[in-house]
């Protein structure tokens, strides 16, 4: 009497033939395949690396590593500047500007851009006039059709030696300190200022502030 199948009577499914046979592929994925595989994101539509490397989406990387390269390379300059010293260039405050003999009478302009002054000579001195008004320090402008200095800002007026005399300017310019180098050549100190005062004698006479001639 036959007894019931057994399990090694029943027959095999054709992929479990094959694999015993050691043809076609090891494994035969039945039903949907396992979620989090490459080919279950296949079998759903999906993209398995990322977006495609458009060319758009390549200007887009090229132009966000732009931006971070830049952020961080100006905060690494900027951790450099303060270990930096601060250093201001400015103008040396003494200076030859030739000899006296090279100035003709009246007002010379040819210092004004580099050093800020302007020479004078009269018939008996040569003196430096410190080209800053008084009224709120801006660089007057030498009239020589009108023969007086105007400031720009304000309108204040200065005769050809540099006294005031319309606008709000308090007082006459400032006159720098000026002595003979051993070379026969003027020299020239914008650090040593003689002034004027409102109401109060004239430095204007003292030792330095002028050369006679």
């Amino acid at each position: 009497m036959a007894g019931p199948e057994t399990d090694s009577a029943k027959p095999k499914p054709d992929a479990a033939k094959k694999s015993a046979a050691g043809g076609g592929d090891a494994t035969t994925y039945v039903g949907t395949p396992a979620v989090g595989t490459s080919k279950a994101a296949a079998a759903g539509g999906l993209a398995t690396v990322g977006p495609e490397p458009s060319e758009i989406n390549q200007r887009r990387r090229r132009l966000v590593w732009t931006a971070v390269t830049g952020f961080l390379g100006a905060w690494f300059i900027a951790f450099l500047r303060f270990f930096l010293p601060r250093t201001l260039f400015e103008p040396p405050t003494v200076f030859k500007i030739g000899y006296a003999s090279d100035y003709a009478l009246g007002v010379d302009t040819k210092w004004q851009q580099k050093y800020r002054i302007w020479v004078d000579r009269t018939p008996d001195r040569v003196f430096v006039i410190y080209a800053r008004c008084t009224h709120l320090g801006c660089t007057p402008d030498w009239k020589a059709s009108e023969n007086k200095f105007k400031c720009p800002c304000h309108g204040s007026g200065y005769d050809s030696e540099g006294v005031n005399f319309e606008g709000p300017a308090p007082r006459p310019m400032d006159r720098a300190h000026v002595e003979l180098a051993p070379d026969g050549q003027i020299i020239v100190d914008t650090s040593r200022l003689y002034q004027w005062p409102k109401g109060q004698p004239s430095h204007f006479s003292d030792p330095g502030s002028f050369l006679p001639v």
